[in-house]
């Protein structure tokens, strides 16, 4: 090869490094001699325009995490929110801000054992218009805590009725759970709320309801902390209605029972109490329950022999009204010496009305059973025995209303 080739050839590589050079440059700028084309500086992506949190595909989102939709260029233009849970899709309420920027949700907590889709448009700051999809699921707990509550909806109940919940778990977060439950009623009074121990809160009012009141339960504990990683489970509204106003004075010492309905007086019925080694609570007890025949065992009460067995074993006690939980009934008795009633008290507690076997229509402890609702007060005077505790059944009446209003968590 000549001097000459080997300076063409040489000078042909350099040529073609200016040009390839010059190439990369010119699609680094994005540039052609039609103007700008999309490459590294072209329209921003919908990911960089709405901005999402929680991140997409998240898993185990607690409770507590915020969720927020906000466009870092432009404005918002529309944001849906939709909750998956319980095989039920439920829109999740929210607001844009006045300048668009971002979304908020009405309630900041989110729910357990959910799903949230979020479909979000914008508009960023050239016109254009991007839209984003997002899902994420939120915490799946291990430990769930219910209420059981009286009285049952819609049902009617006496004047003494005491709304009561019975958790299944302890409750140690007591003012959230408390804050939770709302009890209405109309004509309105003023309800207040009494714990007793740490999974029981009941609420009345200051006197006993006004015949014809309707009272409206409104439980929010879903998803509430009750305790340390335990949740609460119901979101449900209830309601019941306060029948006519009876009230039923047993006096132990009389063994008479006064009956009064709305203030007049039904009848004054025999009865036997409880016998001087056993003697009846004094004091006001609630019907929670009515059984048109029952067993009752001593056994399950603590009336045991030296062999343990049963005091007394009855297989089919007719007319059982519970009044306490502990026990305390009032009840057809037909096994008794008619004598005995309105003259001696001899039961192991309980307040005794006669009857036949299998309960009688016509008999006194037949007629106060069809007279009587669950929420119906009997009040026991003049019995050797102390006054009935208030957690003991529904005997929140037997507490001042001072101290009734201090059970409440919420000061």
């Amino acid at each position: 090869m000549s001097h000459v080739q080997g300076r063409a050839r040489r000078a042909r590589a350099a040529l073609a490094a200016v040009v390839t050079w010059a190439g990369l440059l010119a699609g680094a700028v994005g540039c052609t001699p039609d103007g700008p084309v999309a490459g590294a500086f072209g329209p921003p992506g919908p990911e960089e325009v709405i901005r999402i949190v929680p991140a997409d595909a998240s898993k185990e989102v607690r409770p507590d995490q915020v969720l927020r939709v906000r466009a870092s260029e432009g404005r918002l233009e529309s944001v849906k929110v939709v909750r998956s849970q319980d095989a039920r899709e439920t829109p999740v309420p929210g607001r844009i801000s006045a300048d668009g920027q971002t979304w908020e949700p009405d309630d900041e907590r989110l729910a357990l054992a959910a799903k949230y889709t979020v479909d979000a448009v914008a508009l960023d700051d050239d016109g254009r218009r991007a839209a984003r999809r997002t899902t994420f699921t939120t915490y799946v707990p291990e430990q769930r805590f219910i209420g059981y509550v009286a009285p049952e909806d819609r049902s009617v109940v006496g004047t003494g009725m005491i709304v009561s919940l019975v958790f299944n778990r302890e409750i140690l977060h007591r003012v959230a759970v408390e804050r939770a439950v709302r009890v209405t009623s109309r004509p309105a009074v003023d309800i207040r709320p009494h714990w007793f121990g740490k999974d029981r809160l009941d609420f009345r009012p200051e006197e006993y309801w006004r015949p014809g009141t309707e009272v409206t339960v409104e439980l929010d504990l879903r998803d509430v902390e009750g305790a340390p990683g335990v949740y609460g489970l119901q979101h449900r509204t209830f309601s019941f209605t306060v029948g006519r106003g009876q009230v039923s004075v047993v006096d132990a010492s009389r063994h008479t029972m006064e009956v009064r309905r709305d203030g007049e007086v039904l009848a004054t019925v025999p009865v036997t109490a409880g016998a001087p080694k056993t003697p009846t609570y004094n004091g006001k007890m609630v019907i929670t329950e009515m059984l048109e025949v029952t067993r009752m065992n001593g056994a399950t009460v603590g009336f045991t022999d030296d062999d343990g067995k049963g005091e007394y074993d009855i297989p089919d006690v007719p007319h059982a009204i519970r009044l306490t939980e502990s026990g305390t009934f009032l009840h057809g008795n037909y096994w008794a010496d008619e004598d005995v009633f309105g003259d001696t008290n001899v039961s192991h507690g309980c307040v005794g009305l006669r009857d036949v076997k299998g309960g009688g229509a016509g008999t006194p402890a037949g007629w106060f059973f069809d007279r009587s609702l669950v929420g119906d007060v009997v009040e026991v005077v003049n019995s050797k025995d102390r006054t009935v505790a208030p957690d003991n059944g529904l005997g929140g009446w037997n507490m001042s209303w001072k101290k009734w209003t201090k059970g409440s968590a919420v000061k």
